[in-house]
């Protein structure tokens, strides 16, 4: 057997209650010592309070308890939840669209540098703008996006291929010269189902993108239980460098380079202080966001989300 496959950890529970699954063991290590991390709430939707878990062994942290996997769409379920609707609405989102734009290509050049031109599949693609500029650059795209919203939207503005989360079991191996998951791994709800599969389909000499808050950043450490995300339940893991290289390691992943999304810092610094303080300071969010930057220039973990660029090992 696979040595690899020996090393997974499942998605464990050990209690289950009406609206709730507790997980008894940690998602990156399998370790079934934790303590609570945080107590904090759901800012964006509905003030439901949560925990986060961190792993006593390995130090991974981890919303816990969790919502069944069948109810977590309703904390979606929201005009305000941006890669969903796409919204213009309020300062904070005319912001964030403007920065996107700009975003988004920096993205294309990622995921495709030193790469001729290929297949490439998008997970979580919402409404498709990050596709739509990779099948403008001559790639041949598909994606998964598993609200139907966001799909339908991305199918009727752009004529893309966009499929539900189910498709992604039913490419065949070997497909994809790139696989990227812009902010989506932390909403995954079956990590070793998922990232088995993705193994699976991407090329052996594939490129596998993912995008994911860090949980050690500086605005992380100012705005602590209120850091927007932290986006309890909708983020059901809460990554650093370290947990990305040991659970990428479990599937047979390795990193090759680590780049900094430097405007996150502002966006999450302005959604921290509106739920802090009720309102949104920008000057003191301007600041705390660029202070994170700045720091991140002597050291990554300091940086408020990280892109890992990742290959199958020994390809």
């Amino acid at each position: 057997m696979d040595m690899l496959i020996e090393k997974r950890v499942q998605f464990d529970v050990s209690r289950e209650t009406n609206a709730m699954i507790r997980l008894n063991k940690c998602p990156v290590c399998g370790s079934q010592k934790m303590e609570i991390f945080l107590k904090l709430k759901d800012y964006f939707l509905t003030g439901e309070s949560f925990e986060i878990s961190q792993c006593v062994e390995c130090g991974f942290k981890f919303t816990n308890p969790v919502p069944r996997e069948t109810d977590l769409p309703k904390y979606y379920e929201s005009d305000e939840y941006i890669s969903h609707s796409n919204t213009s609405t309020g300062l904070i989102n005319r912001i964030y669209q403007s920065v996107r734009k700009h975003s988004i290509k920096k993205k294309v050049r990622i995921a495709t540098t030193k790469l001729t031109r290929g297949e490439a599949l998008d997970i979580g693609c919402g409404t498709g703008d990050f596709l739509k500029e990779m099948s403008n650059s001559g790639w041949n795209v598909k994606g998964i996006e598993p609200n139907d919203t966001a799909r339908n939207r991305a199918i009727k503005n752009y004529g893309l291929d966009i499929y539900n989360e189910s498709q992604l079991f039913e490419f065949r191996e070997n497909r994809f010269d790139v696989i990227t998951m812009w902010h989506v791994l932390e909403h995954v709800y079956n990590l070793e189902r998922d990232l088995t599969q993705i193994k699976t389909i991407l090329r052996k000499e594939g490129r596998l993108v993912i995008a994911l808050p860090n949980a050690d950043s500086l605005d992380a450490t100012i705005y602590k239980n209120f850091w927007a995300a932290y986006d309890v339940p909708r983020h059901l893991y809460h990554f650093n460098q370290s947990s990305v290289r040991r659970l990428m390691e479990n599937f047979g992943f390795e990193i090759v380079t680590i780049k900094p999304m430097v405007f996150d810092s502002f966006y999450i610094s302005m959604l921290s202080e509106k739920y802090m303080h009720g309102k949104i300071n920008y000057i003191s969010s301007f600041f705390n966001g660029l202070k994170s930057d700045l720091y991140g220039l002597s050291d990554k973990k300091y940086y408020s989300s990280l892109i890992y660029v990742l290959r199958v090992k020994n390809s």
